[in-house]
């Protein structure tokens, strides 16, 4: 047997079932939220997950951390298929592995101190005996975030916080167990402009200090460029092309990746950017996914092959096409 890669998924598929009030015969209907989807990422890289909103990217990663049960396939940790864990090995796990929630205003307790909210892993974990060792600590993480370790900082809670204060706080909690795999769920997409850089920025300097392995989920693909080792783009629950980040955004092969990448506005965009974006239709909906190639309604290069389901193809060293016409 071949030895794995550090993380992988194979296989895995969600589907939610669609409950319908007075409905008590015919067809169940599923939501495919997220449907065979296969990766493999490499300790201390960057691996992102790009594609729009209500693709599946969160779905994916929820299942990551076990805060969702797949409907089928396995997730492989450090070669243990983790998705045959009980509740002990599960809780252990979660000293390996944490997540950075999207939205700061909404991931924290408003009622908790900042204390509070940072030891809430050590706690569970019962990691110090003494509360001054689990004080220390805290003040540790939050001085590896950029912010103040004084009393007053310790005593805050959210409602007094700036968004990028919050975002902090959540990463210094999902730090505090010295995990080595994060995922990170959109962590600057609820946050003003302004301060995105510097919290990507604070992500990848505490990646190479702390040798952390990344799971970033965006839907900016010039994000996606700046700071990933390798990105896979997800429509409607599938991965449609997988490849090194410069190699994707430089050469995109999928109809929908090269959609992606012609809707980033341009630096001074005219008045004839937006009409060279021409899509047809709507992304489908999830109880009643197309035949074969879920883009094929929306695709301009769509042909009768297109009904069929498209196997992934390797069309140079690493990047993978999900196409009929590639």
């Amino acid at each position: 047997m071949a030895k794995r890669h550090y993380f992988e998924v194979e296989h895995l598929t969600k589907l939610f079932r669609v409950k319908k009030r007075g409905q008590f015969f015919g067809r169940p209907l599923y939501v495919h939220a997220v449907d065979d989807v296969r990766l493999k990422i490499q300790q201390g890289k960057t691996y992102g997950i790009v594609g729009e909103s209500g693709c599946g990217k969160t779905t994916l990663a929820r299942m990551i951390m076990q805060l969702e049960k797949p409907t089928s396939g396995q997730i492989y940790f450090k070669g243990d298929d983790i998705t045959k864990f009980n509740r002990k090995q599960t809780k252990a796990l979660r000293r390996q592995m944490q997540m950075v929630f999207q939205d700061p205003y909404g991931s924290l307790n408003p009622i908790r101190t900042v204390l509070n909210i940072i030891a809430e892993p050590v706690r569970i974990h019962n990691i110090f005996s003494k509360k001054q060792d689990e004080r220390d600590k805290v003040r540790e993480v939050l001085e590896a975030v950029g912010l103040a370790s004084s009393e007053e900082m310790l005593q805050k809670r959210p409602p007094e916080l700036s968004g990028g204060e919050r975002q902090r706080v959540g990463i210094a909690a999902s730090l505090i167990l010295e995990p080595e795999f994060i995922v990170a769920d959109e962590p600057v997409s609820m946050l003003d402009a302004s301060i995105r850089a510097d919290i990507i920025s604070l992500m990848m300097k505490l990646k190479d200090a702390r040798d952390l392995t990344y799971f970033f989920i965006t839907h900016e693909f010039g994000m996606a460029k700046a700071i990933c080792d390798r990105i896979s783009v997800m429509y409607a629950g599938k991965i449609v092309e997988v490849a090194d980040a410069h190699e994707i955004v430089d050469h995109p092969l999928h109809p929908y990746t090269q959609l992606l990448i012609d809707a980033i506005p341009p630096l001074c965009p005219d008045e004839n950017w937006a009409k060279n974006i021409d899509v047809a239709g709507e992304v489908p909906y999830f109880t009643e996914p197309p035949p074969g190639c879920r883009f094929n309604l929306r695709c301009p290069y769509r042909h009768d092959a297109c009904k069929d389901e498209p196997v992934p193809k390797e069309v140079s060293r690493g990047h993978w096409v999900v196409c009929h016409n590639v």
